[in-house]
């Protein structure tokens, strides 16, 4: 029960973060460089590992529903949180990411729980699919790869720099 509400509080916390924090730091195509924060994405990837598929599937669909909300974007946050839900069982099987000793049933997929060189893998690879399917089905436009590379590069970095310093700050343990 205690894991269901600090991650209910993860979940207020990480949201009110993102609409009211990040989305101003965002810049567009003012200038040659683009960038944008997406801290959202952390919530799904440190729900526990035992959340049942279907319902994190369906947390990060009302999730990402909330953000686009907040965002006046129909639907871009939410299919994209979707995607990267998706994703995360993938990415959690593959045999090189897998622990030797294999996953503990209580672990959460935490540096505390999995150790700092299985998290910066497994956030980067699943940061990167939900960036580059976030910028992809918001550009929804195949001749403006480059503009959906170069978005997704520089929200990578940046997203990757916010989240792993929360993670190192903070050290959440489900």
């Amino acid at each position: 029960m205690e894991g269901v509400v600090a991650n209910v509080i993860r979940c207020v916390v990480f949201f009110l973060l993102q609409v009211l924090f990040l989305k101003r730091l965002s810049t567009g195509w003012e200038g040659y460089f683009y960038w944008n924060v997406l801290f959202y994405p952390l919530f799904i990837l440190l729900l526990p590992f035992r959340t049942p598929r279907s319902l994190l599937l369906l947390i990060a669909f009302v999730f990402g529903l909330m953000i686009d909300l907040a965002y006046d974007s129909p639907g871009v946050h939410a299919s994209a949180s979707v995607f990267l839900a998706f994703m995360r069982d993938i990415v959690i099987k593959l045999d090189w990411l897998v622990p030797r000793e294999g996953y503990k049933i209580t672990a959460s997929p935490t540096i505390r729980d999995l150790g700092f060189p299985w998290f910066i893998r497994y956030l980067g690879i699943l940061l990167l699919c939900h960036v580059l399917f976030y910028f992809a089905v918001e550009v929804f436009v195949p001749s403006q790869i480059f503009e959906i590379l170069q978005k997704s590069f520089f929200t990578y970095i940046l997203s990757m720099v916010f989240i792993l310093i929360y993670m190192i700050i903070f050290r959440p343990s489900q």
